[in-house]
């Protein structure tokens, strides 16, 4: 593993020491302080740092692999869960073989979440945790970029420059994601585009796939053979309603009406919290079958995963509220993606506080965050013509 030194998640022998070493950066005690306790806390930071360094020791007591300190982060995503969904449902994993290692691709919403969803889906379904790709770009502090390596992450090479650097890195990057695959049998998390769909049109970038391909041994594979053994499941995760839409929609306007968008320095950090702390109602994470087949190309394989991503997305009434907003009707065929016909006049008496909120954002933002929720169904209709 000395080639993935740089990018690879932590191992159980390094979790004892990286942990020292965050209980005492000042940095991290201090993130906790403002995250727990807001700025009123800072005049007594000479008292609360502390006693946080101290509760953060006694929690951490005992952690001495990956595993158990999976074992804290599901605690916490209990809780979260708890206080911001209305319901967390799950489809399609226990068609899935647990002792198989599967490259799981879905859909990109949620900085966050998506791969924190998937993981927990996957740690109470008896099936082995993924390892989860996370771009250097959002691990801005050493103690961030310790957590997500305990927590099994790798490192995108995002601030790669030039071009050999950026092939090099995609070809690292691709290299370590076989290696997770055929050697240490462990699946993996990768989003099927680079950021998130802010518009709600869920696509795979065949750069995605061609990045996969660097691994490929063109002298004895095809692209359709490697393929085929990476196992690639897609995967779609809905949110009935997205803690960033605002955020989301005043980007997408202004890209629209000036032809770019100029994201604050913190801003990936505070979607981040909104993602976490954000209501998010009903989530629903459905696993597909691994695709197979012969691929011309990596326009092919993106397409088969889209299929996949748009078909099995399970809808949710925001999704219908929003799509009768933008075009004064309901759509065809009103129904939940698992054949549950929604009536009408159930969906009438939701549609108030939806529209509520889309009326709480600027006049001119309204029909973009309306887009958020409507365009999948748009999407669906596409994939079914």
């Amino acid at each position: 593993m000395g080639q993935f030194a740089d990018i690879r998640p932590y191992n159980d022998e390094e979790v004892a020491s990286v942990l020292t070493g965050l209980i005492a950066d000042d940095e991290l005690i201090a993130a906790v302080a403002s995250l727990k306790l807001g700025a009123w806390h800072k005049p007594l930071s000479w008292l609360i740092y502390p006693l946080i360094r101290w509760v953060l020791s006694r929690q951490l007591r005992g952690i001495t692999t990956v595993e158990d300190f999976q074992h804290v982060v599901k605690g916490y995503m209990d809780g979260m869960i708890e206080k911001t969904t209305t319901g967390f449902t799950v489809s399609g994993l226990d068609a899935l073989d647990p002792a198989k290692p599967y490259l799981f691709m879905s859909n990109h919403r949620d900085i966050t979440m998506d791969p924190a969803f998937v993981t927990y889906a996957l740690y109470h379904n008896n099936h082995d945790t993924a390892r989860i790709a996370i771009g250097d770009n959002l691990l801005t502090k050493p103690y961030v970029s310790d957590l997500m390596r305990l927590n099994k992450s790798f490192i995108v090479k995002r601030s790669a420059k030039g071009p050999r650097q950026i092939l090099a890195a995609y070809k690292m990057l691709s290299s370590y994601i076989r290696h997770s695959i055929e050697e240490d049998n462990n699946p993996i998390w990768i989003a099927q585009r680079e950021g998130r769909a802010k518009d709600g049109n869920d696509r795979t970038e065949p750069a995605i796939i061609k990045m996969l391909a660097m691994s490929q041994k063109k002298q004895s594979e095809s692209l359709s053979d490697y393929i085929n053994q990476l196992h690639i499941v897609p995967v779609s995760i809905s949110y009935e309603l997205d803690p960033c839409d605002g955020a989301k929609a005043k980007e997408l306007y202004e890209t629209a009406a000036y032809g770019e968008y100029k994201k604050d320095e913190h801003e990936d950090v505070e979607s981040i919290a909104k993602g976490i702390a954000g209501n998010k109602g009903n989530v629903h994470v459905s696993f597909g079958t691994p695709l197979e087949g012969d691929f011309a190309n990596a326009d092919a394989v993106a397409e088969a995963i889209d299929r996949q991503v748009v078909g099995n997305y399970v809808l949710h009434t925001s999704n219908f509220f929003a799509y009768k907003l933008l075009h004064g009707h309901y759509p065809d065929g009103v129904h939940s993606s698992d054949g549950q016909a929604f009536s009408e006049l159930a969906l009438a008496a939701g549609e108030t506080a939806f529209k509520q909120r889309i009326d709480s954002l600027p006049t001119e933002h309204r029909e973009f965050a309306l887009g958020i929720y409507a365009n999948t169904i748009d999407r669906k209709q596409q994939f079914s013509a």
